[in-house]
């Protein structure tokens, strides 16, 4: 899978805990209440930003294993989870470098309460989410999985070009991210058939990124990043599409259209 900046992900993630979907949330917390000890297992982890939006709102004492394919963001997460830990006494952290795209069975082994995933499941494959359910389903892990982009764009103020730019994004965003030809959009529902399938209770909830004046620097590098992919499919002349990223990045507001989906397996 393409790498993701310490930048970005920095810059995301408040947006990304705002956004969350606190029943869903809530639904989570009480699923592992009453246990002494949970452990945790998150993919895709990036800096580490899903264990520190949900890991206050549980009590139990805590063993999380952050894995991911970059060995660079695992570096960071060691420096970004130093002062958390800290606060954090009950809870213990490793980190696993991991290729998800070959291997995703090896991410479930081991005792394990909970799989979660932030911002993750858009960008594999139909293929990939049908071999990770059954792997999932087998041992029949609860899945905790938020912020799957679900292709809803709101910008104020409109575009003519908006239209236009939306479809060739979405064309990009289908492209092979290491996994496969990427689901984007398509994932949530995709993840939530395959698990039903498999005989899972699904709970879903829309979490959009709703931007405005306090994010400013997150909508600009927002179009920026947008205009990138635009330009590359060549389905949008440049000359418009850099008109466009200029619009987008002064916009007002923006709503980005994400999923939360909270599955587990009946008692």
């Amino acid at each position: 899978m393409s790498g993701f900046s310490k930048e970005w992900l920095s810059l995301r993630e408040s947006a990304d805990h705002r956004a969350r979907d606190p029943v869903l949330r809530d639904a989570v917390v009480a699923h592992l209440a009453g246990r002494e000890h949970v452990r945790i297992v998150d993919l895709a982890s990036g800096s580490g930003s899903n264990l520190r939006g949900l890991s206050p709102f549980i009590a139990a004492r805590q063993s999380w294993r952050l894995i991911d394919n970059d060995p660079f963001l695992l570096a960071v997460v060691q420096e970004t989870l130093a002062q958390f830990r800290q606060r954090e006494a009950e809870i213990d952290v490793a980190l696993q470098l991991l290729d998800l795209a070959a291997a995703p069975h090896a991410a479930l082994e081991g005792e394990i309460d909970l799989v979660t995933a932030s911002a993750f499941f858009d960008l594999v494959s139909e293929d990939w989410i049908a071999r990770f359910c059954t792997e999932l389903a087998r041992r029949r892990l609860p899945l905790y999985a938020v912020l799957t982009y679900s292709g809803e764009e709101i910008w104020k103020r409109a575009h003519p070009t908006d239209a236009a730019a939306h479809a060739a994004f979405h064309a990009h965003q289908a492209r092979d991210k290491g996994f496969g030809p990427a689901a984007g959009p398509r994932a949530a529902a995709l993840l939530e058939g395959q698990l039903k399938s498999f005989g899972y209770r699904v709970s879903t909830a829309y979490s959009p990124w709703r931007l405005g004046d306090n994010d400013a620097d997150l909508i600009a590098a927002l179009a920026d990043g947008a205009a990138r992919a635009i330009e590359e499919t060549g389905c949008v002349a440049a000359e418009i599409v850099e008109d466009w990223r200029c619009a987008r990045r002064h916009a007002i507001s923006c709503e980005i259209g994400h999923i939360d989906l909270f599955a587990r397996m009946p008692a």
